[in-house]
């Protein structure tokens, strides 16, 4: 239909003008694209509200078509036009993060993934990590009665590794200078042990692997509860600050996405942080990628979620390739 012809339509329909109609519409249009520029404006001292938004922000971009099929059966002109603030922005912020590129070119190939504290079958689910032929495996929530069956089946193809508590680095390099990252917020004991580092001695020179597990996160009526995983994404960056390789890998669950301020100390500490939409938690209707890949001298490239384990998080998979 004519732009002219929709317009007399809308009018004869509602006896209104379509310019005149729909101005909640459009407000929440507007608003939804002020959120979505300005999000980092968006205060996080009462219950964090900043953090959660930022979260989930991605997903604010549903309110687009949602609006866009109200102004429709609205006929308000108006709103339609004020979606083009939303649509733009979200395209702008996210747009790149859609079409996964190809692999191409790397040097290695890292797996992160939280195994899960109640995996039934971590021999499976050691044996579908193999078959992606990485050269590093990070794992997480591992449990003492885990942990042998983890070794048994990793060991042939990975006989370099560092465990720390309940996280892990399985290497097909030579790993040294193996160390505790403590990372315990206040108030926490002393056998909560959740980071590991290890000197990888790669072809490519001496890397640091770092491996972390940052506290979890709870959306309840008072908020959103990250008072703790904050604190500890800061004791993780001030590590990977007086790191002195200039190569360095830093794979984990952060329970964060790349887009709340909450790992902000972490990310300022590392030049490649992969953006892309490869969500892995929770396995069995993904919504957020929590679980990580960066590296600082190095490029992260064509990060990648892995079919399902025995976990509730989906295993992730990114190439690298380390600058001259």
């Amino acid at each position: 239909m004519p732009r002219g012809a929709w317009l007399r339509w809308g009018a004869e329909a509602t006896g209104r003008s379509p310019w005149a109609r729909g101005r909640i519409l459009a407000a929440l249009a507007v608003l939804t694209g002020g959120l979505l520029a300005f999000h980092s404006a968006v205060p996080n001292t009462v219950g964090r509200i900043g953090s959660l938004l930022e979260t989930f922000l991605p997903w604010l971009g549903l309110a687009v078509p949602l609006l866009l099929v109200l102004a429709l059966l609205r006929r308000s002109a108006v709103a339609l036009v004020a979606l083009l603030l939303p649509a733009a922005v979200w395209a702008t912020l996210f747009g790149g993060r859609v079409a996964a590129g190809d692999r191409g070119a790397h040097d290695i190939t890292a797996v992160q993934h939280n195994v899960s504290d109640v995996n039934t079958d971590p021999a499976g689910t050691a044996r579908a990590l193999i078959d992606s032929g990485p050269d590093l495996i990070a794992l997480e929530e591992l449990t003492s009665s885990a942990l042998p069956v983890y070794d048994r089946v990793l060991a042939p193809s990975y006989p370099h590794r560092a465990v720390r508590g309940t996280v892990g680095l399985w290497s097909k390099f030579p790993l040294t200078d193996i160390r505790t990252v403590d990372i315990r917020p206040e108030g926490v004991g002393r056998d909560w042990n959740r980071g590991v580092r290890a000197k990888a001695r790669t072809p490519w020179g001496d890397v640091a692997v770092y491996v972390a597990h940052l506290p979890s996160v709870r959306v309840r009526l008072s908020g959103f509860s990250s008072g703790r995983r904050d604190e500890s994404a800061a004791l993780l960056g001030a590590e990977l600050a007086a790191e002195r390789l200039d190569r360095l890998i830093l794979l984990g669950d952060l329970n964060s996405t790349v887009d709340d301020r909450g790992l902000d100390p972490v990310l300022t500490r590392l030049d490649s942080v992969a953006r892309d939409f490869d969500f892995s938690w929770p396995a069995a209707f993904p919504v957020s990628r929590i679980d990580h890949v960066m590296a600082r001298a190095a490029t992260v490239t064509h990060v990648r979620s892995l079919p399902a384990t025995g976990s509730d998080h989906l295993p992730v998979a990114a190439d690298l390739t380390f600058a001259p």
